[in-house]
């Protein structure tokens, strides 16, 4: 006889539950996708939001969730949504909620709670996930009342798209009985449901007229950008053919500028901080990557200007002379027009130079990559990894790089229009989860993730994810089986003891395939196009390249990892040392 069947219940049919309402809320927002990992807690609202279309992307670790969500941000420039349940499945998600509030990716993170009538009574996951959230987000709440469930949520939208101040990772969660809870419709406004446009800023005139007589003023202009800049590629491109101004950009803003651009300087950085004499950031803290704009960094800068649409991208370390506190395209539109034909008094001789020893060291170091084979120790050259991919991958192709070592061949080997990586925050473990969400968000663009091997084992198994979710991504490895940048530093600052540094040459093309991805191991060079050319027809797929261990990084060469006291970088330090003594 066969066993008798289960009876199956149905507790979720109410169409006016406030899990509902959450899930019609979301739908009217425009989301077409949560990232999320499923729990108890959130059951309710998982369950209406897969019932009205709105794709579930589940993943094998919250973190990864955070990450997916605030790379679709990044990517299609909407609002990116993680769920995932109560306790430590909030408290697994900090670390990326921290990265995206850095990076100002406008994320939406719903979390479950115990139900009320269980409060401080030792209920199942409960923790204050609010306080522990609240530093790293610019809103955390607990949304206790089932008809003003809707209303929050409209204002936690508002607040994580930068309506209130800086964009940037928001939290909220919602006690279990409240989703069950019915919630009358007369109750919801639908104010509260419908997409809101986005505010524009527009520029102070009087700053824009300031800003026109520093640039066009200026001999030896650079201008540098960050983020808040990417709406802003055309007008940035006029505005450095009408000054004559020299360019860097970012990690956070590749591709903005062609690096054909006769204003684009990026392999003279050094050169080019250190002799300007008036700098614009447009969009872009001055952080550590900037030598937080510090005179010791920038010692011919007579003048700071500075263009962001939120006020902490203007008044950190070093103020602007203006500062306009604006969307940088209108901005940028408006010194323009009011510049008119005015001829700026740059030294177009000095921006030449800048231009022909750039194009001269981009030469050469594609050269060498070109050339790179093995390292001292017989292992491929990280190197050759980039100049492989340089000639498989598509124009358009969307690029992802993490890790610690290798994001320093990387800023200078991955080219790439459209491009994410570890960023300010450092945040390793991005590469794999990253590359899921480009993926699915476009299916019809390569996707190619280059990693650290030490930075793909922080979210490897997110490989499962792409599989079952056909992200067609390629997640590229470089094997060197060390943490490489702080192995160096051991190695060369303290004393030659290498300790907890070392990792193994792990298969990872097995894991790869054991995951249902294409997987190939590379140990030759000459592998190295065919192995990339398969793997793009076959994606998801993992190459596992076995690269050189002794081929050291220009950052680890500048004391990265050795942390020193003023400045990120030692040759910055010794600068910022001098600028200090009596």
């Amino acid at each position: 006889m066969s066993e008798p069947r289960t009876p199956v219940l149905d507790l979720n049919t109410d169409p006016l539950a406030c899990s509902a309402w959450i899930a019609r809320f979301l739908k009217a927002r425009g989301i077409d996708r949560v990232f999320g990992l499923q729990g108890g807690h959130i059951q309710p609202i998982w369950d209406h939001a897969a019932r009205l279309g709105i794709r579930i992307v589940d993943v094998r670790h919250e973190g990864a969730a955070v990450h997916m969500a605030h790379a679709h941000a990044e990517l299609t420039g909407s609002l990116g949504v993680a769920m995932v349940t109560a306790g430590p499945g909030v408290t697994n998600t900090v670390t990326a909620v921290a990265n995206a509030g850095l990076a100002r990716a406008p994320v939406l993170l719903i979390g479950g709670c115990p139900p009320r009538p269980q409060a401080n009574m030792g209920p199942l996951q409960d923790i204050p996930h609010v306080d522990i959230l609240r530093p790293v987000t610019r809103h955390a709440r607990t949304l206790r009342v089932p008809e003003q469930v809707v209303r929050e949520l409209d204002e936690a939208v508002a607040r994580a798209m930068g309506d209130l101040g800086e964009p940037g990772p928001v939290y909220v969660e919602i006690p279990t009985d409240v989703l069950r809870a019915s919630v009358p419709e007369a109750l919801v406004l639908e104010e509260w449901m419908r997409p809101k446009p986005r505010r524009r800023l527009l520029p102070d005139p009087a700053a824009v007229d300031a800003a026109v007589e520093a640039l066009w003023s200026a001999r030896r202009p650079l201008v540098i950008t960050g983020r808040g800049a990417r709406a802003a590629s055309a007008e940035l491109v006029r505005l450095l053919d009408a000054t004559g101004a020299v360019y860097l950009d970012t990690q956070e803003s590749r591709g903005l500028v062609p690096a054909e651009h006769p204003g684009f300087v990026g392999a003279m950085r050094g050169q080019a901080m250190s002799e300007a004499d008036l700098v614009l950031v447009i969009g872009r803290k001055l952080d550590y990557q900037l030598g937080y704009g510090s005179p010791a960094v920038f010692p011919a800068a007579r003048r700071f200007v500075r263009i962001a649409d939120s006020a902490g991208e203007l008044i950190d370390n070093r103020r602007g002379d203006p500062e306009l506190l604006a969307e940088p395209a209108l901005a940028l539109a408006a010194i323009l027009e009011r510049a008119g034909n005015r001829e700026p008094a740059s030294d177009r001789g000095w921006a030449a130079s800048l231009r022909r020893r750039h194009e001269e060291r981009a030469a050469a170091a594609a050269r060498a990559a070109a050339t790179a084979g093995l390292g001292e120790d017989g292992k491929i050259h990280p190197m050759a990894i980039f100049a492989a991919l340089r000639a498989v991958a598509d124009p358009d192709h969307v690029a992802v790089a993490d890790g610690g070592d290798l994001l320093s061949f990387a800023r200078i080997g991955l080219e790439s229009k459209t491009y994410l990586d570890a960023g300010a925050f450092g945040c390793l473990g991005v590469g794999v989860p990253f590359a899921v969400a480009a993926a699915l968000a476009f299916p019809g663009r390569q996707v190619i993730s280059v990693n650290g091997d030490g930075a793909f084992g922080l979210n490897a198994m997110e490989v499962d994810t792409a599989v079952r979710h056909g992200a067609r991504a390629v997640f590229v490895v470089s094997n060197n089986a060390a943490w490489n940048i702080e192995r160096f530093d051991q190695e060369t600052n303290y004393g030659g003891r290498v300790v907890g540094t070392l990792l193994a040459h792990a298969d990872y093309a097995a894991l790869g395939r054991a995951l249902g991805a294409h997987g190939e191991r590379v140990e030759r060079p000459e592998e190295l196009r065919p192995a990339l050319e398969r793997a793009l027809a076959r994606a998801p797929a993992v190459v596992d390249v076995l690269t050189s261990r002794t081929a050291v990084s220009s950052d680890a060469k500048k004391g990265l990892g050795f942390v020193p006291d003023l400045q990120p970088l030692l040759a910055w330090d010794e600068a910022e040392q001098r600028r200090r003594r009596p």
